[in-house]
């Protein structure tokens, strides 16, 4: 097994400029990644990740990369952009293997930078590869950053200091190191219960591929048989597209090895299973089932129970497209309101490498949605949102909805008011910056200029998803976080290229903004894509 590695060597100054919409002062709340691996041989398997890339888009569109094994030498290509933008046949027919792992990326640790694009790739002591691709987000990565520091420091070799600033790089580099004396599966079982927070990891040595998933199982991940080999992906949807079916979930506190001696389970740790239900309300795609529940079903049982708990009079219930179709269908067929179309979606905006002039910055939400005013016109509004944020979309899509001619806008909302940040892997902004956490529902409603305004319950929520609700995270709504949190100084989006040096757990800034105030939105978070 020789320890030749390749990587697409772009300038890593290149970073695309931000969209028209990263402008938009109140973005969707966005999930940090997909992952996909797959152990084929006689497949193409670089292809085959390439499609479940595809259908993982909507989890991570900052970077994408695979990285493909022939049994000798492992390659990894990766770039910042969509998953079309960095591959395309040439690129794809290169990679060459009988598995391969797979990465799209929507940053929620370390900035959005070549470097932290993965799978991230790391050359052990005794020349074996491993590619390493993570969906979660870690909330110890401060102490496994100062556990990096001190293992280097007992090498004889200077190996430079890590190129790259996620949590992901520091489970990779402690792999690469356990695993020279024990190989990659000990290594994994001795390290993942070090490991805190949410992560569904995939990756690889040169001969194996692998999946893990944390006690907890905040993130989903999911197994599936083709007729020659293996699959394992973030969604079920990831598994339909590539012909595979679906055999189980990964089991949190699970260690999955699959090689040419078939298929090994592990544990290694008891699992305590606490789902985001977030994933049911917005992350993953309708078409995607998590523990047995389609997502579009759970979503369209939330708007019923919308409809139940927040009824008005009114004309005609629309969704703000896409993440609010399924709840607004729901809420129609619980009220008994005709369910229309008044919002029209450009589908082809998104990332762009051009940097959007002023003007067009001015155009905020109309670059995404316009109104069908013959609809519109004279109709009291149900409009069915999936989350509000920080308010500033729908106080824009009210007053839109105005002026094209609705005498009421009653804004109804798929999910409770989001007033905590997560620490587990989604990208929301600071505490003080969503709007729910400083006004009750009222103090929003006038913020936004709706006529009502009205939230799902978390016992709505929770119900439609059919999960019992110890077995899920409901954090960011109720403030009840199941994986412990280390003190404030210790977490952050950046906080990784902010310790130029292991920091001590004591130095703390002075000034301390208050309880929970850091999130993985943070700075630069009214300009994300």
């Amino acid at each position: 097994m020789g320890p030749s590695s390749a990587r697409n060597e772009q300038p890593t100054d290149r970073n695309p400029e931000p969209d028209p919409l990263g402008h938009d002062p109140d973005p969707e709340p966005r999930e940090e990644c997909g992952v996909f691996g797959v152990w084929a041989p006689g497949e193409d398997v670089a292809n085959l990740t390439y499609y479940g890339l595809y259908a993982l888009q909507h989890r991570g569109q900052e970077a994408a990369g695979i990285a493909v094994s022939d049994g000798r030498r492992m390659v990894v290509f990766k770039d910042l952009g969509l998953v079309s933008q960095v591959f395309d046949e040439q690129v794809l027919s290169s990679l060459k293997g009988h598995l391969a792992v797979g990465h799209c990326r929507y940053s929620t640790t370390g900035s959005t930078t070549w470097e932290n694009a993965q799978p991230t790739f790391r050359t052990t002591a005794t020349g074996s590869g491993i590619a390493l691709g993570h969906n979660g987000n870690l909330v110890n990565s401060a102490e496994l950053r100062d556990e990096v520091a001190a293992a280097r420091a007992e090498e004889r070799a200077d190996r430079g200091a890590i190129p790259a600033s996620t949590d992901s790089d520091l489970v990779a580099e402690l792999l690469a190191v356990t695993a020279a004396d024990t190989g990659v599966e000990e290594a994994a079982m001795r390290l993942l219960p070090r490991v805190r927070g949410a992560f569904s990891l995939v990756f690889a040595d040169e001969q194996t591929l692998y999946a893990a998933r944390d006690p907890h199982g905040v993130r989903p991940l999911v197994l599936g048989r083709l007729e020659r080999g293996w699959v394992v992906a973030s969604e079920t949807a990831a598994l339909d597209i590539v012909g595979a079916s679906v055999v189980r979930e990964v089991e949190p506190g699970e260690l999955l090895a699959i090689d040419a001696g078939g298929l090994r389970s592990s544990r290694f740790a008891a699992p305590e299973p606490k789902g985001c239900v977030f994933e049911y309300v917005y992350l993953a795609r309708p078409d995607t089932s998590i523990a047995g529940r389609s997502v579009h079903a759970a979503r369209v049982e939330i708007g019923r129970r919308l409809a139940e708990e927040h009824p008005v009079d009114a004309d005609l219930v629309i969704p703000v497209p896409e993440s609010g179709t399924p709840a607004a269908i729901g809420y129609a067929q619980g009220s008994g309101i005709p369910y229309g179309q008044g919002l029209v979606k450009n589908q082809y905006v998104g990332r762009t490498f051009i940097q959007p002039s002023q003007t067009i910055r001015q155009l905020g939400i109309r670059l995404k949605l316009n109104p069908l005013r013959d609809v519109i016109r004279g109709k009291r509004l149900v409009v069915v949102d999936d989350s509000i944020v920080r308010g500033n979309t729908q106080r824009a899509l009210v007053r839109m909805l105005r002026e094209a001619g609705a005498v009421e806008v009653h804004v109804r909302i798929a999910s409770p008011p989001v007033q905590w940040p997560c620490f587990y892997g989604i990208d929301f902004a600071t505490r003080a910056e969503l709007v729910a956490s400083g006004l009750d529902t009222e103090g929003v409603r006038r913020s936004i200029g709706a006529d009502t305004l009205g939230y799902v319950s978390v016992d709505g929520m929770v119900g439609a998803s059919e999960q019992p609700r110890s077995r899920l995270c409901t954090a960011c709504f109720t403030g009840e976080y199941p994986i412990p949190l280390p003190e404030e100084a210790r977490l952050g989006k950046h906080l990784l290229e902010d310790l130029a040096v292991p920091e001590n757990a004591s130095g703390a800034a002075s000034g301390d903004p208050g309880p929970l105030s850091v999130g993985y939105g943070a700075a630069d978070a009214l300009g994300r894509p």
